[in-house]
Formats: C-alpha cells, structure tokens, sequence
C-alpha cells in the first residue's frame, strides 16, 4: 500500500471537504504516485454520518475488487449553532478518507 506525504493529503482532504459538504460523496481523484483514487467525504451531525457510512460508500465505490484506504483524518468537530454552551446545537463531525481500488 502506498503513502501519501502529508501536503498531498491536506490537499486531497481539503477538496473533499469543499465538495462534499455534509453528504456521502465519493469524487475521482489522483494520488501522489499518479494512480487515480476516490476522495470519501461522509461528514455530518447526525447518525447516519458516521465511520460505517464511509466504509460503506468505499465498497460500493470499488466494489468486489476491494479498496486499500490510502489516508484517513481525524474524527474531529464541533457544534455549530445553538448557545454558547452548546445547547441545541448540532455537533459536526468531519470524517474523509482517500482510497484506491484494488485491481
């Protein structure tokens, strides 16, 4: 399985997350080796937006052929909305990965 270095990577991530939005996307990208990929953005707040929904939009991006996750961020967020203290507000989590399909 091939790395990508870090800029490729904040690079690729940054794109997905101007893409995506809060929907389950997968956008056609290349990797650092010249190998086309598949940039995953399932970000959101509520509980279909999660970890599962990634994997899941990779098998159904790539299919029987398998996938190798080439970057995975951070399962960071915040709320957004609401009160200071964070009542009624909506908590956003930001979860992408970038994969390649096996061949």
């Amino acid at each position: 399985m091939k790395m990508m270095n870090g800029a490729a990577v904040i690079a690729a991530l940054a794109t997905v997350a101007a893409l995506g939005g809060c929907a389950n996307t997968a956008t056609l990208t290349y990797l650092p080796s010249g190998e086309t990929g598949f940039a995953i953005n399932c970000s959101g707040g509520d509980a279909s937006t999660s970890w599962a929904e990634c994997y899941k939009k990779a098998g159904e991006t790539c299919g029987a052929y398998g996938y190798d996750v080439v970057s995975k961020d951070a399962d960071s967020g915040a709320t957004a909305g609401g009160s200071v203290g964070g009542i009624f507000g909506a908590n956003i989590k930001n979860r992408s990965m970038v994969i390649r399909c096996k061949q």
